[in-house]
């Protein structure tokens, strides 16, 4: 592979002769670990004319370098970097002048600093990776995928690849979600009334900036996911966290002045709990007393394993005041980044609209690709695959707590892929969590869950879509001794 002729450029205020800048950018290009061992420079006569310089001068830069072992030359094939030269193991950009921006004032808003839960990018090294909604590569259909995704890639498809859709999405998978996905949550609605966006979060964010503003109040559930706390935050409305109980958001909680009330109903994040059919009916009705819009975000429909889930929160809806949102994230892999969002054409209107503004569209490829795979039936059966897997696992994850004498806090009635847990009060499992990395132990703490300045610290979150079930009670075993000896 040669370098670029364009990786080089003069600068006007440099010092020195040009065939002595010559030699510094290469060479910087090699200590900094930009260009590598074995790589073709551009001929001399190319970069000359790229520079607008001699070409002598360029012949007497690479000669000094040769001669001083930063390159080599190959008969009439020209240079190449050196096996002798000093190329470090990376790329390190050599260090730039001091910037001189003030960024405390060039900053308007800032997004970092809230709660947030920091998942280890190496959980897969982890002996016991008690980690929510992460992929097991052992249990995805990878063959089927890469047929799907090369079939996408066809001259068939090529307008589905290339073409800017602008603000519409890719029929066939808007096609499937109507006709599939759905009516198995008793839904339904028309090609207009539904809208692909980059997973849940992003249908969370796009209905949070259609919704609310400023004199606008959202309703949320206590504890509930973290990063739509934190949205709602920056979108700068009036938020009324509402503690749940076993069965979820109490209605006669919300308050009177709410516009918009965020809700899991079928498995409460993170508590797993399941809103039973009474309560979802009585929720409606206090949507309709007081006006308010319902957010339902119904991301782990697919696994319930145990027993066929309740209807969707939208399924009973005869007002058009929900807004259904699903992910296909935690059914193939949180990497896909697909979801998708149901409601009136009115509002998926304005929310396609403010979609096309930040980011078009999600990419063509990946929605034909994500088409073929369910509707080729490879979705069923992966969803098939994965809930036996996670049977077994809920299983022997349960029978560890009990024999360990741990205490489940909430599991879903319906399945899931995590159980949320309760250590002694006594118990920091943020500090808890910190000690068991040495252990190669990950659980994640429940205290970013919380809304308020008193957050209980002695929640826990345990995951078991990503262990294998031999590792589960091992794993069980090591973090009841650490809760034991806090």
């Amino acid at each position: 592979m040669g370098i670029s002729v364009d990786t080089f450029f003069l600068k006007p205020d440099a010092q020195g002769t040009l065939q002595a800048q010559i030699q510094q950018m290469i060479a910087e290009g090699i200590l900094s670990g930009r260009f590598h061992v074995g790589e073709k420079l551009p001929s001399s006569r190319k970069l000359a004319t790229h520079l607008g310089i001699s070409r002598i001068t360029v012949t007497l830069a690479y000669t000094e370098l040769l001669a001083n072992d930063y390159l080599t030359s190959r008969g009439r094939s020209g240079y190449y970097v050196s096996d002798n030269a000093p190329v470090p193991p990376s790329y390190t950009p050599l260090q730039r002048a001091e910037e001189t921006v003030d960024w405390n004032r060039a900053i308007a808003r800032r997004f970092t600093g809230g709660d947030t839960l920091h998942k280890p990018s190496n959980w897969r090294d982890y002996r016991y990776p008690f980690i929510y909604g992460q992929a097991d590569p052992t249990l995805f259909d990878h063959a089927n995928w890469r047929l799907c995704a090369v079939r996408a890639l066809g001259q068939k498809d090529f307008a589905s690849l290339t073409a800017d859709y602008v603000d519409q999405d890719d029929p066939l998978l808007i096609e499937f979600i109507a006709r599939h996905t759905l009516p198995r949550r008793g839904i339904t609605a028309k090609p207009e009334e539904i809208l692909i966006t980059l997973g849940a979060q992003n249908a969370l964010w796009l209905a949070a900036r259609v919704l609310l503003n400023r004199r606008r109040k959202a309703a949320i559930e206590d504890p509930c996911y973290y990063a739509l706390r934190e949205l709602l935050l920056q979108a700068r409305c009036q938020v009324a966290p509402l503690r749940v109980d076993v069965d979820g958001l109490p209605p006669d909680a919300i308050p009177h002045d709410t516009d918009v009330i965020f809700t899991t109903p079928s498995h409460q994040s993170p508590t797993t709990a399941t809103m039973p059919l009474n309560r979802r009916h009585d929720l409606l009705q206090r949507a309709r007393e007081i006006d308010a819009m319902i957010v339902e975000d119904d991301y782990e429909f697919e696994m319930a394993f145990l027993a066929a889930p309740s209807p969707a929160l939208k399924s009973l809806d005869r007002d058009g005041r929900v807004i259904y949102v699903g992910s296909f994230s935690k059914s193939l892999f949180p990497g896909l980044r697909l979801g998708y969002m149901v409601g009136s054409e009115a509002f998926i209107r304005e929310a396609r609209a403010l979609r096309s503004l930040v980011l078009r569209h999600p990419p063509g490829h990946i929605q034909r690709t994500a088409a073929y795979f369910l509707s080729l039936g490879h979705y069923d059966a992966q969803i098939r695959r994965v809930s036996a897997a996670l049977l077994e696992r809920r299983k022997a994850i349960e029978s560890a707590i009990t024999d360990h004498g741990l205490t489940i806090a909430g599991r879903g009635a319906y399945g899931g892929s995590s159980l949320w847990m309760r250590a002694p009060k006594a118990v920091d499992t943020t500090v808890l969590a910190e000690k068991l990395r040495a252990q190669s132990v990950h659980i994640e703490p429940g205290e970013p869950f919380f809304s308020g300045p008193e957050k209980p610290k002695n929640y826990f979150r345990l995951g078991y879509s990503s262990i294998p079930v031999n590792r589960i009670e091992p794993g069980i075993e090591i973090l009841a001794q650490s809760i034991n000896r806090q």
